[in-house]
């Protein structure tokens, strides 16, 4: 019997994604055209979408940690910690391709066990606590860094703070599995609403052939490590200069989706509590104290994408049902976000959101 090849495999995985998602992901839950859950890790959510329909179907991707791929990956991602050679072998079996029953039984074992929701738990728990290593063996501080250098590429200046984020830090060797080398990269601590760490947001970065510091040139040069439902990353307290959990009467919080674009406004606007949610689909499930009132929403431009107009609205409301009053600010630059804004605007009054 012939080898089918990974795209060969691939095209059959996505003709039978209807079947598969559920399988892989027994936890998720149909949205429209797509099979909705948390992570990779299986837990119930809405930032990992399998695309079930369409010319597109078998795609999926993870919007917190950037991951993405075809059906193929998506069974190395669920069963085989991202070996595509076993994958392949199981994507033979569970599709009728080979002869042997037996082993195709066994190759699907491991699905029957990520039902339990116990091991689910232990994964996020083991992610979790890698999170915490690694955040605990780095540095703190970024002045000097190539961090300081990549945000000043990007228009922000944090010496217009007076003082950097402790919320962020350099690691100057982080495991890359795209490409399967450690990386530079800026750490960003992700913290729940009890205000302990949750996960780490992790931006690959690289020095350009001029002495600068840029995203690094992957796929995906963004990604967290360890579930973050619910949390944030906690970039500028405002005036008060008090803890998110002591917020005092009369905070006013900007919250936007990612830490460029939450800085820039902080630039901006540095007398309000800046917070970046990590992920559009994060933003509606962000915790919030009860004393902070209000609330302005630093939106990406993002008019032309049905999915994040669906996000976005869902985070208004939430906030809106909570008893806040919110505001949301969008930029004028098409498909452009605050940090476009901050780098084009050709003067340094406060022209915030």
């Amino acid at each position: 019997m012939r080898r089918h090849s990974a795209a060969e495999l691939a095209r059959l995985l996505a003709d039978n994604i209807t079947r598969l998602a559920p399988e892989l992901l027994p936890h998720g839950k149909k949205d429209g055209a797509e099979w909705r859950v948390g992570s990779l890790a299986g837990e119930p959510g809405q930032s990992l979408a399998v695309r079930l329909t369409g010319a597109r179907r078998g795609l999926w991707c993870d919007f917190s940690s950037g991951e993405r791929g075809d059906g193929l990956d998506l069974v190395a991602a669920c069963l085989f910690a991202g070996n595509r050679k076993d994958a392949m072998a199981w994507a033979s079996s569970w599709l009728g391709l080979t002869d042997n029953s037996t082993q195709a039984a066994i190759q699907r074992r491991p699905i029957l066990e990520k039902v339990k929701t116990s091991e689910l738990d232990k994964e996020a728990q083991q992610r979790r606590a890698k999170a915490r290593r690694l955040w605990q063996e780095t540095p703190a501080g970024i002045a000097g860094t190539p961090v300081e250098s990549y945000l000043a590429g990007r228009g922000i200046d944090l010496r217009q703070l007076g003082r950097a984020p402790g919320a962020l830090r350099f690691a100057p060797a982080v495991w890359c599995a795209e490409v399967q080398k450690p990386l530079p990269a800026m750490l960003a601590a992700i913290c729940g609403p009890n205000g302990k760490m949750v996960a780490v947001h992790r931006t690959w970065l690289q020095q350009s052939p001029s002495g600068t510091w840029v995203k690094a040139d992957l796929h995906n040069a963004k990604k967290v490590l360890g579930s973050f439902a619910g949390g944030c990353i906690r970039l500028w307290r405002g005036a008060s200069g008090a803890a998110l959990g002591v917020a005092p009467e009369g905070d006013i919080a900007i919250l936007a989706e990612g830490i460029e674009t939450a800085l820039s406004t902080a630039i901006a606007c540095p007398e309000y509590r800046v917070l970046a949610s990590v992920s559009l689909s994060n933003m509606a499930a962000v915790k919030l104290p009860d004393t902070i009132k209000e609330i302005i929403v630093a939106a990406d431009n993002d008019a032309g994408n049905p999915a994040a107009r669906k996000a976005l609205a869902a985070a208004l409301h939430q906030f809106t049902q909570q008893g806040r009053t919110v505001r949301l600010a969008v930029p004028e630059i098409e498909h452009g976000d605050w940090n476009d804004v901050l780098r084009n605007e050709p003067d340094t009054g406060h022209n915030g959101p």
